[in-house]
């Protein structure tokens, strides 16, 4: 396996989850020292083990957080240190194999140090080297101090295992909180602690177990905002609840798997579970996980080698096509028009009359160009080639954009429907990375992510340098119009911008944002990206149907901030075709205002319920109908 800090730099990595709560699931009574299981009943640990590989875990902890001396001998188990903790070790370098990282899990002792209590530092670091020591020798690949409360007991950790080897370390504190909003910290800061972990010269820092993970986001967030060490989240499965005398987490895998996302999104580089998380958890985590850090790395470009003495020059790689003669579409944004495209909504069902008919509208209306997205939000719907074949079939001269999405097919399907689609003649590509399924209607479908959207675009670019995805020539070259998404109003602003950047230098060469309703979030988010400002920006629009419509876009769809008076004067209409009328016309005067702006090119407005004739109420009268006399 690669480097764990040179994989942790790579993309974020899938922790496992509770070891404790499963054991205990398995009837092992909770008076018991669950450490001591290694040696009395090894194949529950190995079965835990296993689950959370195959759930997807990059690593594994050993089952060893309490196996301490001091924290032993109140079970009679101190003369046991060593068999337990190599026992710890052996079980799950077993199981990994070379399939996982084995992290060794050091907890801490539960005494006070002295000034404050009676435990001398010198005694605390001599448990915790002895430990250190047995599960080094056990050929564990680094180490996971976690739940620790007091930064100098975590220090004294820290001290022992560098005393005894150079492997990796990665120290997680807990933050006990109280105050009704639970922001009350009773011990460090999250950034008190971050700055004094970052100087320990540690592999990553981080936080685990309490809070749970709306907790624990607001911890990553202010640890990332002092350190650019990477940060490791591993968050309880929710706040525990007491029921009928049991103590449970309620928190389930969707839930668990959404916050595993926006964990991602705010810095976290290592992600998993402490109290609760089941191996079930850590699976749904792990879809939501590669839907914003793939497997592989983006395509990198094409080197070609210079040839072996006495060998002749291997030829350079083509030029791609020049833009303007790809498409009508690229045609039209090369030449300054503001162009208009539209979100067509492909049919469930095997019918797509209504889909034409709709299609049929905006053509007829001068429309530039539709846009077919491909399984949006996780939701099968007939795909996006066949439906743009069934329309040029109709309307040869009206221009569509295929989403091409990487979360349902692997590298070698991709490159395949690519190939097959500039064969069709269907030109203008839309890369996007997707929605993990858990979303939509099929949840237990296999999520691939072999790339994200960034390297399906530096792979299309080789395409149309004529060759394939391995770098092989084609035979020809593709001639494909390639473009992005992007979103303003993403949770994390600087991310988002900073992929479109990423994008741009794949070979984005066109943008639809998703829909804006607040001109000046756009603008920071223009100003941000204007490193990229010749590319066309296409920004998005969509007519809000009712208050109830806008509330729930705003509270629920990440990225959707609707301004409050907006909201305010949707609900002030008095029936809901008055709130629809408010919508429409919320969209002509954004449409309206931003038609000017010197960064956007064009708008893609998004149908309100696949209403077609409102899109048409927006536009009325803010463009040109599109010229079709004229084909590349």
């Amino acid at each position: 396996m690669e480097p764990f800090r040179e994989a942790l730099a790579d993309r974020i990595l899938l922790f496992d989850g509770a070891m404790g709560t499963e054991i205990y699931a398995r009837g092992v009574f909770i008076n018991r020292s669950y450490d001591e299981v290694n040696l009395t009943q090894p194949q529950i640990v190995r079965d835990i083990h296993g689950e959370y590989l195959q759930a997807g875990a990059d690593v594994l902890t050993t089952n060893s957080f309490g196996a301490n001396r001091m924290r032993l001998q109140p079970f009679g188990l101190g003369d046991k240190t060593r068999e337990i903790n190599a026992s710890a070790a052996r079980i799950a370098r077993e199981v990994a194999g070379k399939r996982a990282w084995v992290a060794g899990s050091i907890g801490p002792t539960g005494a006070i140090l002295a000034p404050v209590g009676k435990v001398a530092p010198g005694e605390i670091f001599t448990v915790f080297r002895e430990q250190a020591q047995i599960l080094a020798e056990g050929g564990v690949d680094l180490f996971v101090l976690e739940t620790f409360v007091h930064l100098p007991e975590l220090w004294q950790a820290v001290r022992a295992v560098r005393s005894v080897c150079d492997l990796p370390i990665v120290t997680l504190m807990t933050f006990p909180a109280s105050g009704p909003a639970q922001q009350q910290y009773e011990g460090p800061t999250p950034q008190e602690a971050a700055m004094a972990m970052a100087a320990w010269n540690v592999a990553a820092i981080g936080t685990n177990c309490s809070l749970g993970p709306r907790g624990v986001q607001t911890v990553v967030e202010s640890m990332a905002a002092v350190t650019d060490l990477p940060i490791i989240a591993m968050p309880n499965a929710g706040m525990p609840q007491v029921v009928e005398g049991r103590t449970l987490y309620l928190a389930g895998p969707e839930y668990m798997a959404e916050y595993a996302r926006r964990l991602g999104q705010v810095g976290a580089r290592g992600i998993g579970g402490c109290c609760g998380t089941t191996p079930r958890m850590i699976r749904e985590m792990r879809v939501f996980i590669r839907s914003i850090s793939p497997a592989h790395r983006p395509a990198a470009p094409v080197v070609v080698e210079a040839p072996a003495a006495g060998q002749p020059e291997a030829a350079p790689l083509p030029d791609a096509m020049p833009v303007a003669q790809r498409s009508a579409f690229a045609k039209a944004l090369s030449s300054g028009r503001f162009c208009v495209s539209v979100e067509l909504d492909p049919p469930r069902g095997i019918d797509p009359a209504k889909t034409i008919e709709g299609a049929r509208l905006l053509y007829d209306a001068g429309v530039d160009v539709v846009n077919i997205p491909d399984g949006p939000r996780a939701v099968a719907r007939m795909g996006p080639s066949a439906l743009s074949q069934l329309v040029r079939a109709q309307l040869p001269d009206f221009e569509t954009v295929i989403h091409y999405c990487c979360r349902d097919r692997n590298l070698l399907g991709m490159q395949m429907d690519l190939l097959g689609a500039h064969a069709l003649g269907l030109r203008n590509i839309l890369a996007v990375t997707g929605d993990p399924p858990k979303m939509g209607t099929y949840p237990d479908a296999t999520a691939v992510f072999d790339i994200d959207s960034i390297g399906l675009i530096s792979f299309i670019q080789l395409l149309n340098r004529g060759r394939d995805f391995s770098g092989q020539p084609i035979g020809g070259q593709t001639a494909l119009f390639v473009g992005a998404g992007c979103n303003p109003g993403a949770v994390d602003m600087d991310l988002e911008a900073d992929r479109f950047l990423r994008k741009v230098e794949a070979g984005a060469e066109y943008f639809f944002s998703q829909p804006v309703f607040d001109p000046d979030l756009l603008e920071r988010f223009l100003e941000k990206t204007k490193a990229a400002a010749h590319i066309p920006f296409l920004v998005g629009i969509m007519p809000l149907v009712s208050a109830k419509n806008a509330e729930f876009l705003h509270n629920e769809v990440p990225g959707m901030q609707i301004p409050e008076a907006i909201r305010a004067t949707i609900k002030a209409a008095p029936s809901r075709e008055g709130q629809r009328e408010v919508g429409i016309d919320v969209a002509r005067r954004m449409l309206g205002d931003l038609r000017g702006h010197p960064r956007v090119r064009g708008t893609y407005i998004f149908p309100p319920f696949g209403s077609y004739r409102a899109v048409l109420r927006v536009l009325d009268g803010l463009f040109e109908p599109a010229d079709r006399s004229e084909r590349p």
